[in-house]
């Protein structure tokens, strides 16, 4: 897939260095708001969140530090965007990050630990969220079953995305 360097307009609402925004930069860029609007809208919808333990000690969603899926759920439905989900419980990955596999138009995309834009099959972000497709050496991956033979690791799965109808 196609990759194009995009913060989404980070820099030029005043922000610098690096932070933990791919929720505000990846809905900021498929929505085509401003940054800052990206932003404050994932903190307001943020406050409506409860705290918990088994929030990974953040308590709740921030626009800088990280968002929720659910989190994120809430706030692209409340914009009218529709949630298509790409996996399943026990179901394995189906959908990757690489050409043909997603459908064409303006995509917000949840990985692991992350959420990128594709727009018409190309990626938007600040760096290429993909895994490289390689091709093992024989007997690298601790199979027994065939030493002789060389296998493919895949590229990044996506959990699901989000699109506007």
């Amino acid at each position: 897939m196609c990759y194009i360097y995009d913060d989404g307009g980070r820099a030029a609402a005043g922000y610098k260095g690096d932070a933990g925004d791919c929720g505000a930069r990846a809905l900021a860029i498929a929505t085509g708001m401003p940054y800052q609007q990206a932003y404050d809208a994932i903190n307001e919808i943020a406050k409506m969140e409860r705290g918990g333990k088994r929030k990974r000690g953040r308590g709740r969603s921030s626009a800088r530090t990280g968002v929720y899926s659910e989190t994120m759920r809430r706030l692209m439905a409340a914009l009218g965007w529709t949630w298509t989900p790409t996996m399943h419980i026990g179901s394995g990955c189906k959908v990757h990050l690489h050409d043909g596999e997603l459908p064409m138009g303006r995509l917000l995309v949840r990985l692991s630990k992350h959420y990128t834009t594709v727009i018409d099959g190309v990626i938007h972000d600040t760096f290429d969220p993909q895994r490289e497709t390689y091709c093992c050496e024989p007997g690298s991956n601790g199979s027994s079953a065939d030493p002789d033979a060389r296998h493919w690791v895949e590229r990044r799965c996506v959990y699901g995305y989000w699109s506007k109808a």
